[in-house]
């Protein structure tokens, strides 16, 4: 059966710094550092030794730093995807999150959710950002890998899941699927049905015995 392992990033200097992610190029914090390990070793006890296994990671610098220890513990190197970028929130990326929320306009409650930018500059919408994610899942899909391993950020995580179950861009609207920094979700496509399932949502339980602010959620990241 494919198993496909969706991780989100670890902690951030941005995160600390309460600036603005997006396509901002921060980088992982010791915390997120100490994250990274403990994610490669969870994947590690979730992925047979032998198993055949591909790495996927956006090319932003905390994904690329996140993906490296479980790409070492998995003995394979990652392929790099911009795709996989969180969303870009245009003149607003580094700025104070102070900056960001006095400009921000939310969604509408009704009618075009899809085209809305928040208000800032340059951003991507909602469907751009959908549109380059369901791309870049589809190209990972069409591999018979096996074991798939895809390190994104947490906005991006809405639209992969969706992406996953064949949801039609027309109907996300609304759907957010949160997530914390440093998790794991676990997918699995079974070979009979192939019906596919969400094993496991934004799971942290490999962070716990690190004793630091290693998980926690950023709207942002």
């Amino acid at each position: 059966m494919r198993q496909v392992y969706v991780v989100t990033h670890a902690q951030a200097t941005h995160h600390v710094d309460e600036v603005v992610g997006g396509w901002y190029d921060s980088q992982l914090t010791a915390s997120g550092e100490r994250a990274a390990v403990a994610i490669g070793s969870r994947l590690r006890s979730l992925i047979p030794a032998g198993a055949e296994v591909e790495i996927y990671s956006s090319d932003l610098k905390r994904a690329r730093q996140t993906a490296a220890p479980v790409s070492e513990i998995l003995g394979i190197r990652p392929v790099l995807d911009d795709r996989l970028r969180e969303k870009s929130y245009g003149e607003g990326e580094g700025r104070p999150q102070a900056w960001f929320h006095a400009r921000f306009v939310p969604p509408p409650a009704a009618g075009d959710r899809m085209n809305h930018n928040d208000g800032i500059a340059g951003a991507e919408t909602r469907a751009v950002f959908a549109r380059r994610l369901y791309a870049a899942m589809d190209d990972i899909l069409r591999s018979q890998c096996e074991h798939q391993v895809i390190v994104t950020h947490g906005g991006a995580v809405t639209f992969l899941l969706a992406a996953w179950i064949k949801m039609p861009i027309s109907a996300l609207d609304y759907v957010n699927f949160a997530v914390a920094s440093g998790s794991v979700t676990k997918l699995q496509e079974d070979d009979y049905f192939h019906s596919r399932r969400v094993l496991a949502l934004g799971d942290t339980s490999h962070l716990d015995s690190l004793g630091d602010s290693c998980s926690q959620a950023f709207s942002r990241t």
